[in-house]
């Protein structure tokens, strides 16, 4: 089958579109004919040794993926031979930027109903993550305040979405380029931040601050007197510290998005319904996926990119 591997971490150029072997399912796993997968940029960080994770090489990215089931091994309950699917991979092991994955019975949930199959690969981890930094880690809930700063992003537009959606007043910064998609998503106010002082801009603190940028971490600093006494700041910037401010009981915490397959399927549920919208704002081909890489490493990719097997 064709894959996009690489055997050594390094730049772009240790990416390989090769023909290897066709896995076959274990215990507990299915085979996936891969639809397509998605672009992260924790597979370029795995790709270049910046993540603490230990893939195992040679490696496959695209731990998001999309499909359809094709073989079961033992041990398997649930998921059957032509369901369609969507899994949030084990980091590690090989992703779906390939014509054939395996993966974990537990990381496999139906797919959406209401999109194409290949988008679908746009979903998992990314709305996973958002739906982990809001409720799960800032414990938020309805009638509160949440500033989300760095909104324009994916995740963050899954966030403003889902916070929405659960009752919660958004507050979200965002450049003029993705101020619309911001509006859109239910944001109730959008502060610009190229032109204006977050400080100046909010009439009220708020009882979550969640982080999607990579801003100056003495200014992250300062942003934490807009969280309320017990109130949180959440981020998903793992290479920097996320501030809180003990005195006041207001908690930080770090997001590293995790599997929960009743999560995924209760966000498949929510797309169904019309209530959560996947973006997609690219399709390639597997052949080109080495490039998005190139294009990552030379600056942020804007949206999300789903790679068709």
């Amino acid at each position: 089958m064709k894959a996009v591997q690489f055997s050594e971490v390094g730049g772009p150029e240790v990416l390989r579109i090769v023909d290897i072997d066709r896995p076959e399912p274990g215990a507990g796993q299915v085979r996936i004919r891969v639809a397509a997968s998605a672009f992260n940029a924790a597979d370029a960080g795995m790709r270049a040794g910046f993540l603490p994770i230990p893939v195992q090489l040679p490696h496959v990215p695209g731990y998001d993926v999309s499909g359809t089931v094709d073989a079961v091994g033992d041990d398997v309950r649930g998921v059957a031979m032509g369901d369609a699917v969507i899994a949030f991979l084990p980091m590690e092991r090989d992703g779906g930027a390939a014509e054939f994955v395996l993966a974990p019975v537990e990381a496999v949930v139906a797919a959406p109903k209401t999109l194409p199959l290949a988008d679908a690969a746009g979903l998992p981890s990314v709305a996973l993550t958002a739906w982990q930094a809001l409720f799960d880690e800032g414990h938020l809930e309805r009638g509160q305040r949440v500033l989300i700063v760095g909104a324009g992003g994916v995740v963050g537009k899954y966030a403003i979405q889902l916070a929405k959606r659960a009752g919660v007043h958004v507050i979200a910064t965002a450049s003029p380029r993705s101020s619309d998609a911001v509006r859109a998503a239910g944001a109730d106010q959008i502060i610009d931040h190229t032109t204006t002082d977050l400080l100046d801009a909010l009439d009220d603190q708020v009882d979550v601050l969640l982080n999607l940028a990579p801003i100056d971490p003495d200014l992250f600093e300062t942003y934490v007197q807009v969280v309320r006494n017990r109130g949180a700041v959440v981020s998903t910037t793992a290479f920097m510290a996320t501030p809180g401010d003990a005195a006041r009981g207001v908690r930080a915490a770090t997001v590293f998005v995790l599997p929960n397959r009743d999560r995924l399927t209760q966000l498949v549920g929510l797309v169904d319904e019309g209530a959560l919208a996947v973006e997609v704002t690219r399709r390639i081909p597997l052949d080109e996926l080495p490039a998005l890489h190139a294009e990552a490493a030379e600056g942020r990719i804007a949206g999300k990119v789903v790679v068709l097997a």
